[in-house]
């Protein structure tokens, strides 16, 4: 079977600094929820998707690029404090915008780590103002479907079960789900039931882990 070719990947402007008008943020919203376990499971064949670049950052649906503005601007916050930062989510939704930062810790993430980052980060924020419209911001733990945003995530969780979901279908599926062997150059490989995978990094709309509940079909 053929490899699959994606169209070449185009960069796109930041939709949230553009045409940047004075307004002050919202405030608000802290959630703190579990880690995720880390699952295993076997074999396929490969499939090697699309174009590969020789280099690229991770761009999720809503999530924003390893070097955005939003992302830089986050991490010189949380990382200081002590924490990781995991990814940077910006979204509309109805008639609001919300800026969502995921923040983790070893010892795990509790609320009062939630507001301590907020606080900081609200500040930044509203001197630099790199957001044109009003805005929810939230920081939250990343949960147990934790998202895997930059490069080394994929490395680091390495043998853990994900859900990825694809800039467009191939085989008639945009949604994925087994098990993250890993990266290669230019993007990640992932086992399936059918088959193993060579995905490219900007073929990846989302990727989160999957955790294994008892119950669910396939869980062990």
């Amino acid at each position: 079977m053929g490899a699959y070719t994606f169209p070449p990947y185009k960069e796109q402007a930041d939709p949230v600094t553009q045409n940047r008008l004075h307004k002050t943020p919202l405030r608000g919203f802290f959630i703190a929820r579990e880690m995720a376990p880390i699952v295993r499971k076997p074999v396929g064949r490969v499939m090697r998707l699309g174009l590969w670049p020789n280099f690229c950052f991770y761009v999720a649906h809503s999530m924003q690029a390893a070097d955005s503005q939003l992302t830089l601007l986050a991490r010189r916050v949380v990382e200081p404090l002590g924490y990781e930062l995991v990814g940077v989510e910006y979204f509309r939704k109805g008639g609001g915008a919300t800026l969502r930062v995921y923040i983790d810790h070893e010892r795990g993430i509790t609320l009062d780590d939630c507001a301590a980052v907020s606080h900081q980060l609200s500040g930044v924020l509203d001197v630099e103002d790199p957001i044109a419209d009003q805005y929810d911001l939230e920081v939250s733990s990343p949960g147990l479907d934790r998202p895997l945003v930059f490069p080394e995530h994929f490395a680091r969780f390495a043998g853990s079960r994900v859900r990825i979901r694809l800039n467009e279908k191939v085989e008639g599926r945009r949604k994925l789900e087994g098990i993250l062997l890993g990266r290669v150059p230019g993007g990640i490989a992932l086992r399936t039931e059918e088959r193993d995978w060579e995905i490219p990094l900007t073929s990846i709309e989302s990727a989160r882990l999957s955790p294994d509940f008892p119950g669910r079909p396939g869980s062990r």
